[in-house]
C-alpha cells in the first residue's frame, strides 16, 4: 500500500441528524491507518438538513468533510446511498474506505463494493501493516478463530470495523475544511420506499448506542430473579441485555442479546452479572471500555477480560450495589 496513495475516506452514519457513535471508531481507524501509511484522511455524510453533523465531525483530526447535502438522501434507501456514493467515490479517488458494520452498512456497501466491482472486507476486528499490505483481521467460526486477510484487485478497498474494535473517544481533535459535494439522482433510481426504520420489537433497544449496560446470565437461575438485575440498571441508568441462554428462554426478548448471534456493543461501562462468558458472549462485549464481572465461579473466563471482578453470590452482591446507586441518583 503506497503512502499517500488515493487517501482514506471514512463514512459518517447520520440518524435524524446525529451522528451513529460508530462512526467515531471508524474515524479513529482512519486515523490511525492513516498516521501509519501517510494517507490523508477525509469524511464523508449523506443526508438533508445535516449541516450540524457535518460541523462536529470537522471538529476532529483529518482533512475534508464532504457533506452531501441532498433531497433524495433524506430518507436512507440502498439505492440512493449506493448512487451517492459511487459519485462521491469518483470525485474523490480514495484507495480505502472506512466503515462501521452498522444494520444500515450491513444493508448498502455489499451493494457498493460490488457494482464498482471492489473488495468488501466486512466486521474485522483488528489490522496492521505488512510493508505495501494492509492486513485485516476478521473473526471465523462465530468468533473461535481469527484469519487474516490481505485485500487485493483496484481500489478503493472497502473495509468495515466490528463495533467496539476501536475507541471513538480517542478520536483527536482538529479542524477540518467542509465541502459541498453535489451528486445528481434521478427518481427513478430510487426503487425503494423509506419506511419506518426497524425495530424487532415495539420496545426494541439499539443497545450498540447505550454508554451503560448491565447483563445477565444463566446464573440469574429463574426468569423472576431478572427483575433483580433490572433494577440494579434502572438505578445505574444503564441498559438491561443478556446472554444468549436468557434470551432463548425467552426470559428477554432477542433484542437484549449480546454476542455473536445477537448485538455487539462497546459502552463505556458492561456489568457482567452471572455470566461465565463463553467465546460466542465475549465477542459481543470485549470492546466495552470497562469491564465488572460478577460471578461465584472464580475461574469463569468472564473474568479473563474482566477490569474488576467480584467473586461471589449475586443474589448478596446485586442488592447491596444497586442500594449504593440508588443513594446516588
Amino acid at each position: 500500500m503506497a503512502n499517500g496513495e488515493g487517501g482514506i475516506l471514512v463514512y459518517i452514519e447520520v440518524t435524524e441528524g446525529r451522528v451513529n457513535r460508530a462512526s467515531y471508531e471508524a474515524l479513529r481507524a482512519g486515523q490511525l491507518i492513516g498516521a501509519e501509511t501517510g494517507q490523508e484522511v477525509a469524511a464523508v455524510l449523506f443526508g438533508q438538513g445535516i449541516e450540524a453533523a457535518a460541523a462536529e465531525i470537522a471538529a476532529r483530526q483529518l482533512q475534508t468533510v464532504h457533506l452531501v447535502n441532498d433531497a433524495a438522501l433524506a430518507s436512507y434507501t440502498a439505492d440512493g446511498m449506493v448512487r451517492a456514493f459511487q459519485q462521491v467515490i469518483g470525485q474523490t479517488k480514495p484507495a480505502l474506505v472506512l466503515l462501521s458494520h452498522t444494520y444500515e452498512v450491513r444493508d448498502f456497501a455489499p451493494k457498493l463494493a460490488a457494482s464498482l466491482g471492489r473488495v468488501l472486507t466486512g466486521d474485522c476486528i483488528g489490522y496492521r501493516v505488512d510493508g505495501q499490505d494492509l492486513v485485516l483481521t476478521r473473526q471465523i467460526f462465530q468468533g473461535k478463530m481469527v484469519a487474516d486477510v490481505v485485500p487485493t484487485g483496484e481500489k478503493p478497498w472497502f473495509v468495515s470495523f466490528q463495533i467496539g474494535t476501536f475507541r471513538g473517544d480517542e478520536c483527536e481533535a482538529g479542524t477540518a475544511a467542509v465541502a459541498l459535494t453535489s451528486v445528481t439522482i434521478d427518481a427513478g433510481e430510487i426503487r425503494q420506499k423509506p419506511e419506518q426504520r426497524f425495530k424487532e420489537a415495539k420496545a426494541a433497544v439499539d443497545l450498540t448506542q447505550a454508554p451503560l449496560i448491565v447483563s445477565v446470565g444463566r446464573g440469574i437461575k429463574e426468569q423472576k430473579n431478572i427483575e433483580l438485575v433490572r433494577k440494579l440498571s434502572e438505578a445505574l441508568g444503564a441498559e438491561l441485555s443478556a446472554s444468549r441462554p436468557i434470551c432463548d428462554n425467552d426470559w428477554l426478548p432477542m433484542d437484549r442479546q449480546i454476542g455473536s448471534s445477537g448485538q455487539t456493543v462497546s459502552p463505556k461501562l458492561y456489568l457482567a452479572v452471572g455470566i461465565s462468558g463463553a467465546i460466542q458472549h465475549l465477542v459481543g462485549m470485549k470492546g466495552a471500555r470497562t469491564i465488572v464481572a460478577i460471578n461465584r465461579d472464580k475461574d469463569a473466563p468472564i473474568f479473563e477480560i474482566a477490569d474488576y471482578g467480584i467473586v461471589g453470590d449475586l443474589f448478596e452482591i446485586v442488592p447491596a450495589l444497586t442500594a449504593e446507586a440508588e443513594k446516588n441518583r
